[in-house]
């Protein structure tokens, strides 16, 4: 493995348990393959917060809207093979249809320009209110005819990959589920990934959970519905590891793939951009891409009952990352960002070297923490509380043993001021000066904010005494 990787698995782990723990998600999941093979698996927090179980790299999750990705690419098989076309009417493998549905390609439906209605007119399934849509009721939606005229923007529809997956199961002769887990999951090498739930007993299962709020407490929600006719579009269940070699594998330069690099690059290919939104997002067929500083990235996200997810491959350097978290509002949309960050900037600055090495540690103060992560030649000071950490990071170059300068700051920073290491009486360093802040290990920071305050608290049924707070000026 590069030296350079593996400095920046080193760190995302660290940062992701801080963030879990200062964002109190119940659950983390995350996987990072490099040239397809996987080089990180990690798992943080609770598959389930009411029985206390903890969450492995084995626990499946609902990946939700991934498995479009797995639907799209089990068209361009069945392109590869001769037995569909792109521009192939629905129509021809979906009898009885609205005749403008009936029109809409299978090009259309797989990258949401086909202007159909995205849920029907009760998306009661995605708030678990009743059961996902068999083919009845999604045809009974269906039936009202677009939404939109098609191939004017892009319009989500999971109803729309419903019919691909109903189209599926015409040209092939078997049920979507059977089919796509023999041609596509286990050709694709993945062993922990099914169509639909519900699993095969003993099958480790990350239970979703609900926002905080508005109960001020997290409930459990069983996520373990099957989504009948709408699993084409939403009912994947699989784990990290899966999904970033997967996702990898869909790279056009990938090693193994379960398809032709012309159809890689096909399902890759923008072909609309979501025009209103502030996040600069395209999409292809079954696939969402955009750019993180200079990196192109593909993938997708997943919103389950209870779980949101995330992947994202960059090909130009072998990378793909997959975060899942079991929680309404998890935030695996702004951790893949955040890992990508984290190694672009390895990947920038280099590994460590020989002068550097020493500057590491997480140092806090009275403001919270700073990460140090020593590259080559310098020093970055990471701030692990952002979902980027290196935002406008610091840089220290290092002058001496223990002792440097902030060669690099923003103008409300210390630039230009020493920093330096002290250490305790064993050589270990025991703090930390960034300019004139002296950070401290987190226990000696906790003792001495007890001291500082906690002593000065009333004691319980003391009438509480009011201070005067002196004015500052910033």
């Amino acid at each position: 493995m590069d030296r350079w990787l593996a400095s920046a698995l080193d760190y995302i782990p660290r940062w992701l348990a801080h963030q879990m723990r200062l964002t109190e998600q119940p659950g983390c999941a995350i996987a990072v393959a490099y040239r397809g093979k996987l080089v990180l698996e990690a798992a943080f927090g609770h598959a389930d917060l009411a029985r206390g179980e903890a969450l492995t790299p084995r626990h499946r999750f609902r990946v939700a809207s991934h498995s479009k990705s797995f639907t799209a690419a089990a068209v361009l098989k069945l392109r590869e093979q001769g037995r569909v076309r792109l521009d192939d009417p629905v129509g021809r493998f979906v009898p009885g249809l609205h005749p403008q549905v009936a029109s809409a390609t299978l090009a259309q439906l797989l990258s949401h320009a086909a202007g159909l209605v995205r849920d029907g007119a009760d998306a009661g399934q995605w708030a678990d209110r009743r059961p996902f849509l068999d083919e009845a009721g999604v045809r009974a939606d269906l039936a009202r005819g677009p939404v939109i005229d098609p191939n004017t923007r892009l319009k989500y529809s999971n109803h729309g990959y419903a019919l691909v997956g109903l189209a599926i199961e015409a040209i092939t002769g078997e049920r979507y589920a059977e089919w796509i887990a023999r041609e596509i999951v286990a050709a694709s090498g993945l062993r922990e990934t099914v169509p639909d739930a519900p699993l095969a007993a003993g099958v480790p299962f990350a239970r979703g959970h609900s926002a905080k709020w508005p109960l001020g407490r997290r409930v459990v929600i069983p996520g373990d519905n099957d989504t009948r006719a709408l699993a084409a579009a939403t009912g994947f269940v699989g784990t990290a590891g899966d999904l970033a070699r997967f996702f990898g594998s869909l790279a056009p330069d990938a090693s193994r793939s379960v398809l032709a690099v012309a159809s890689r690059r096909e399902m890759w290919r923008r072909q609309w951009r979501d025009a209103h939104s502030s996040l600069d997002r395209w999409y292809g067929l079954g696939t969402i891409s955009g750019t993180l500083a200079d990196w192109e990235w593909h993938g997708h996200t997943g919103g389950f009952q209870g779980t949101i997810t995330r992947t994202a491959c960059v090909p130009s350097q072998g990378l793909t990352v997959s975060v899942l978290t079991n929680a309404a509002d998890g935030a695996s949309h702004g951790w893949v960002d955040g890992a990508l960050h984290i190694l672009r900037a390895y990947r920038q600055h280099g590994a460590p070297s020989r002068r550097a090495a020493p500057w590491t540690g997480r140092w806090w103060s009275l403001w919270g923490a700073v990460d140090l992560l020593p590259v080559d030649g310098k020093v970055l000071v990471a701030n692990p509380a952002l979902p980027n950490p290196l935002l406008d990071a610091t840089e220290l170059g290092v002058d001496a043993p223990g002792r440097g300068t902030i060669t690099l700051a923003g103008g409300f920073g210390s630039h230009g001021e020493p920093v330096r290491l002290e250490h305790d009486g064993r050589g270990r360093a025991s703090a930390f000066w960034l300019g004139g802040t002296r950070m401290q290990p987190e226990a000696a920071v906790a003792k001495e904010l007890v001291a500082k305050y906690d002593a000065a608290a009333p004691a319980p049924g003391a009438p509480a005494v009011s201070r005067r707070v002196p004015r500052t000026r910033g």
